[in-house]
């Protein structure tokens, strides 16, 4: 490899770890990045090498509850506060404008608006990436909560296997290895890859990747989960699936989630509230509870009260749409 290849290489490693370091609010210099990119990737396209070290797997393959694995102890779900928030760019554009909003601890919200209506503008000021212009975005009364984002792209770390990259968190945190990848394995099994823990991404489907994701964002046991439309790029069969498998992953673990998706039904689905947004500047034009079990399967799909569930949404959208149009 030419030294500038090597350069280049080594440049777009970095910029990979520093994004995971900014996912975890840890100092991206705690991430440390291969001294060799070329063996790096080289691993990662033949994980089967003999010189390639194996993780130390701990316990068996068997599905085991995540909310059980010690050592870490479940951590309480905090609400989020937000009061007359708003963001403009530097271009001028105003993304979110005089936002109200208050969530339970343990609640399940879905934020549904058109494309660029600030949705992930808000996820982003709640996680503490990005700051408002006006107003405020509170999580409880807890000084630094557990906070997970979990991006439209899984942004694994190509050089690391399965469990290693859902260990990150806890390697950032300085977690002791035997400790982090026990936890690491639990949350992966919980997600249904206990037997791909030495797989690495290259070799992983779209939906196994985004799987890979969901247990890294859940090892640490967040307070607070955000997702930014997680399942979007996948075939609706999979999607469907990573919905149940996320619903029960709350109902386990009763972290309060904010999910950000354009999908009427996958909101009816997972969430126990909707909140719908306006096209840009953000505005709220509608704020309801989804009165559907608790329990949900793949057969609440056909029933009567989930398209009566996900006509309303539908129809607050395009409310939020109309309403919009007349403001332009």
């Amino acid at each position: 490899m030419s030294g500038r290849t090597h350069f280049r290489v080594r440049c777009r490693e970095t910029v990979s770890a520093n994004r995971q370091a900014a996912y975890y609010k840890t100092p991206p210099s705690s991430v440390q990045v291969p001294d060799s990119p070329a063996s790096s990737s080289s691993a990662a396209a033949s994980p089967a090498s003999t010189s390639q070290k194996k993780p130390e797997i701990v316990g068996d393959a068997q599905s085991s509850k995540l909310a059980e694995s010690a050592p870490l102890p479940p951590k309480p779900a905090v609400g989020v506060t937000i009061h007359q928030l708003s963001r403009v760019f530097d271009t001028g554009i105003t993304a979110i404008d005089r936002l109200d909003l208050t969530i339970d601890p343990g609640e399940f919200v879905a934020i549904l608006g058109p494309s660029g209506c600030g949705k992930s503008t808000l996820l982003r000021i709640v996680a503490g990436l990005d700051r408002p212009t006006s107003g405020s975005a509170t999580t409880g009364n807890v000084a630094n909560p557990s906070i997970a984002y979990v991006f439209q792209d899984a942004h694994l770390l190509p050089w690391r296997n399965v469990l290693d990259n859902a260990a990150l968190p806890l390697e950032l945190l300085g977690m002791p290895k035997t400790e982090r990848r026990k936890l690491a394995q639990a949350a992966l099994e919980h997600v249904g890859l206990g037997d791909f823990l030495r797989q690495y991404p290259a070799q992983l489907s779209g939906g196994m990747r985004m799987r890979v994701s969901l247990a890294r964002a859940l090892v640490n046991r967040p307070s607070l989960l955000l997702l930014d439309e997680p399942f979007a790029a996948l075939d609706e069969i999979t999607r469907q699936s990573l919905d149940e498998q996320l619903r029960q992953l709350w109902q386990d673990l009763r972290m309060t989630v904010l999910f950000v998706t354009h999908s009427t039904t996958e909101a009816a689905f997972l969430a126990n509230r909707a909140i719908v947004l306006t096209p840009r500047p953000a505005r709220m034009i509608e704020d309801f509870s989804l009165n559907l079990p608790e329990k949900r399967d793949a057969d609440l799909r056909g029933s009567l009260p989930f398209a009566e569930a996900t006509h309303r949404i539908y129809s607050a959208l395009q409310r939020g749409t109309d309403a919009g149009t007349e403001a332009k």
